[in-house]
């Protein structure tokens, strides 16, 4: 490691806590109003230094919101900001500054619309400021019916691969204990139906109904939020969601038939698809799994001490996946961090033999292979040639730490017509326009995994998804009064599934009376099936929705463009200026254009050089984590890529850099030739570093090994974990050591529901051996005395396994649903004698009361 440059970054750091941020506080008001959130905050700021001036923060938004206000309070003077196109933003506020004035600017990152930069400047010693940020966002509807709202509070390094398009932005970031402004969230739920209930990941306040029929709550963050998490509520009505449609005026000061000035409707679909077709399983496709095998993806999963990391429980969601993929089907699994590599070098049949020689490789991934170049994999993917009759299924799971995400998006969707995507953002601080962007242009699903959640049924939900019959041949139909027509404002639906909202944003030009309706009708063909889903509505406007929708349809209609200007390069500037003529006409923000705002009231001219605070956000991950600063974390045995990039052994102390450094989203600038320095500079510095945050002198990270211990490497783009001499290996289902050729004399899985998953066979039957009695807890000589006479050992076995799911793993049934269909699949192609004999039976063994019916039989 170049101990030079680490000596400098811990010289900085101790610059930057050594002066006051001027941030204090950010206050978050949420108005969500069925599906749709409005979000103010306001973030106030105090100079108490004696000079004036320039903070500068980085921040996280969720990646289809649609920022659509941005305002500065000072004292009683309020300063609206306008839309402006990007470059003449900037230079407006750089002359602002230069001439003594305050102003205020607010972008949208070049590579992420999730990200957003916010400069105030010339900020006079003593002096506050309150700046107001609005934006509006759909909510996601989760499995069970919820509506997830994110707030990100975490924003970890993006990590930007060589040669990929555009400039890193600079971000400052530090662990939670060192965030010096405080979070408060209050929010007021509304809906034609009752809210039933809020959950969070934070702790909240309890939930206040603002009425007797209960259709209007509040509920409040509880004070002290430690920013370890991203804030995220999710809403419960009590009735199932139903398809709308809401038309709103257009504003009486716009031009009549452009976008702000015509009405527009959004219309929410929530598809029914016939059981008949929803209860099969396709036993056809092409499954694709690409791993994230990225240091970060060592991280807790949920940040506690015990809590596992987000490779194991990637490792534990591909066992179950894999068992419940159907016969006949094909598969392969790709991981990916610097490199890439894959099990197969293509695609091969679903089998016993392959399915154990895949899970013998999944069982050995580690989160050891450096960087985040999902590129690069995601190219060679789409190179392989499709399989006739086998559709593509992908599966992305990833902490979605990268910085060219439009790149990523980009390349899913001139694919799009080849595959599904479905996407997982693991942990918190995963990019939300990238996870949502993968699966929009991809037609699949997202998901994220956060707080105390579970991987397995997330993803599960996903696979059952991907198996059903893909709905093909969609369109949408409008029927509308005579001398009304239509402009379409969302891209085509690609995509549909049982139970999720798909929504249509519609530009209404034309007159027609209060009284008049309309309909709109969605066909597409299901198993060959047409089908069709009809909604009617009335065209009068809501009274009080404001401009929320067609701020939406202006940021779905950005967002489009966007993508558009990036994949014409010969007509580039003409859909450059559509966006930013959208931008500024709807006021809604766009990767072309940015907020500014000056103040230009008789106000004293701001004497003398501007000092910059860069304003810190929370990480989640950096490599390792420094108990005395973090609190409790997971043992990593990686430093961080973007961090150390040059061959060097670990030490306590550099770890504990790893962890405190403020970063910028490229690669940092290392010398590519380890330079030896000498560390009394390195210590020194820490040594100060140390001193200033109150630790001891013996303060240190417990992720370092002690002497004797393993020591991590960077070598040659990726990790490697030295192992002490002696050490035996482990597997990653037992608790036993493994010989030199791997073999073992019993695997013993560390939880009971993957012990017994494990055994399964990809036919979807159990064995009757010692091993599947271990996992029932039951010795060999109970299990098989209590057998039936004249039963076959498989069909015996395979009904106990599916009796103990159900009698004793309901709470997980979304996990293994998928094959245990599968293993009743296959005891029907038995033509099983007994069944009735052999549940009785197997109840009286597992001391269970399973029905014969509920096990499918």
């Amino acid at each position: 490691m170049n101990l030079f440059l680490i000596q400098n970054h811990l010289n900085a750091l101790l610059a930057v806590l050594s002066l006051s941020v001027p941030l204090k506080s950010i206050e978050v008001e949420l108005e969500v109003r069925d599906h749709v959130a409005t979000v103010v905050s306001t973030l106030n700021y105090e100079n108490k230094e004696d000079k004036p001036v320039e903070a500068v923060f980085v921040f996280p938004l969720p990646g289809d919101a649609a920022v659509c206000h941005f305002s500065a309070k000072l004292g009683q003077t309020q300063i609206v900001a306008e839309v402006k196109e990007k470059q003449e933003a900037r230079e407006e506020y750089d002359d602002a500054l230069s001439s003594g004035q305050q102003a205020f600017l607010l972008e949208e990152s070049q590579q992420s619309p999730d990200i957003f930069s916010l400069s105030v400047g010339s900020l006079p010693p003593g002096e506050s400021a309150s700046i107001r940020l609005e934006y509006v966002t759909e909510l996601a509807v989760q499995a069970d019916d919820g509506l997830r709202f994110c707030l990100p509070a975490v924003l970890n390094p993006r990590y930007q691969p060589q040669g990929s398009e555009g400039s890193s932005v600079q971000v400052t970031s530090v662990p939670a204990s060192l965030v010096p402004y405080s979070l408060s969230l209050s929010a007021r739920v509304s809906s034609a139906r009752p809210v039933s209930k809020v959950e969070s990941s934070c702790s909240l306040d309890p939930l206040q109904y603002l009425n007797t029929d209960q259709t209007q709550a509040t509920i409040k963050l509880s004070a002290g939020h430690k920013f370890d998490r991203d804030v995220e509520l999710l809403i419960y009505y009590k009735d199932a969601h139903q398809p709308t449609a809401v038309v709103e005026a257009g504003q009486a000061s716009a031009k009549q038939g452009s976008l702000m000035g015509d009405p527009v409707v959004m219309v929410s679909l929530y598809p029914e698809f016939p059981q008949s077709v929803m209860s099969t399983v396709a036993s056809r496709g092409e499954f694709v799994f690409l791993l994230d095998r990225s240091g970060s993806m060592e991280c807790s999963l949920n940040n506690s001490k015990q809590g596992e990391t987000r490779i194991s429980s990637a490792r534990d969601t591909l066992l179950l996946l894999l068992k419940s993929l159907p016969m006949g089907c094909y598969f392969n699994i790709y991981s990916f961090g610097s490199s890439f590599e894959h099990i197969f070098p293509k695609s091969v049949e679903y089998s016993q033999q392959t399915m154990e020689e895949a899970l013998k490789k999944v069982e050995e991934m580690d989160a050891n292979l450096g960087g985040t170049e999902i590129l690069m994999p995601l190219r060679h993917i789409y190179s392989q040639p499709c399989i006739p009759n086998q559709p593509r299924q992908l599966f992305v799971f990833t902490d979605g730490e990268v910085g060219n995400t439009k790149e990523v998006v980009d390349l899913v969707k001139r694919n799009s017509g080849s595959h599904r995507c479905f996407s997982f953002g693991i942990g918190e601080g995963a990019s939300s326009a990238l996870i949502n962007g993968l699966a929009k242009e991809g037609g699949g699903h997202a998901q994220f995994i956060t707080g105390t959640d579970r991987m397995q049924p997330k993803v599960m939900q996903s696979l059952r998804f991907a198996l059903q019959p893909a709905v093909v041949d969609i369109s949408v139909t409008w029927d509308l009064p005579k001398g009304v027509s239509v402009t379409a404002l969302s891209p085509p639906i690609t995509a549909l599934f049982q139970g999720q909202r798909s929504l249509i944003y519609a530009q209404l030009t034309g007159q027609s009376s209060e009284a008049a309706e309309g309909s709109v009708t969605v066909k597409y063909s299901l198993a060959g099936h047409p089908s069709q889903n009809q909604l009617n509505f009335s065209l009068k406007p809501a009274e009080d929705t404001g401009s929320t929708v067609h701020r939406l349809a202006a940021r779905t209609l950005i967002r489009s463009l966007e993508m558009e200007e990036r994949e014409k390069r010969e007509e580039k500037d003409g859909v450059k200026k559509k966006v930013v003529e959208l931008s500024v006409q709807s006021g809604v923000s766009s990767s072309f254009t940015a907020f500014i705002a000056v103040n230009k009231t008789d106000g004293e001219v701001i004497q003398g050089p501007l000092l910059r605070r860069n304003i810190p956000t929370r990480y989640i991950y950096m490599g390792c984590f420094c108990p005395a600063l973090q609190g409790p974390s997971v043992r990593s045995q990686q430093v961080y890529s973007s961090l150390v990039g040059s061959v060097v052994d670990a030490t306590p102390d550099e770890c504990m850099y790893s962890s405190l450094v403020g970063y910028k989203f490229g690669r940092p600038r290392m010398r590519n030739t380890h330079q030896k320095q000498k560390k009394s500079g390195f210590k020194g510095a820490l040594s100060n570093l140390k001193k200033r945050l109150g630790l001891s002198k013996k303060s240190s990270c417990d992720v370092c090994p002690d002497d004797g211990g393993a020591l991590p490497r960077f070598i040659g783009g990726e990790y490697s974990v030295e192992q002490p001499l002696g050490s035996p290996k482990k597997s990653r289902y037992s608790n036993v050591s493994l010989d030199d050729d791997g073999a073992t004399a019993s695997q013993s899985p560390r939880d009971p529901l993957l012990q017994l998953v494990s055994l399964q066979k990809a036919s979807g039957c159990w064995q009757l051996d010692p091993a599947l009695a271990a996992a029932l807890g039951k010795t060999s000589e109970e299990v098989e005395k209590s057998k039936p006479a004249l039963v076959n050992n498989e069909e015996w076995a395979t009904i106990l396994a599916l009796i103990w799911l159900h009698g004793f793993k309901m709470d997980a049934k979304e996990e293994w649903e998928l094959l245990a269909m599968k293993a009743v699949s296959w005891l029907r192609a038995q033509n099983a004698l007994r069944v009735t004999d052999c549940v009785d039976a197997g109840n009286a063994l597992l001391g269970s009361s399973v029905q014969k019916d509920a096990l499918g039989l």
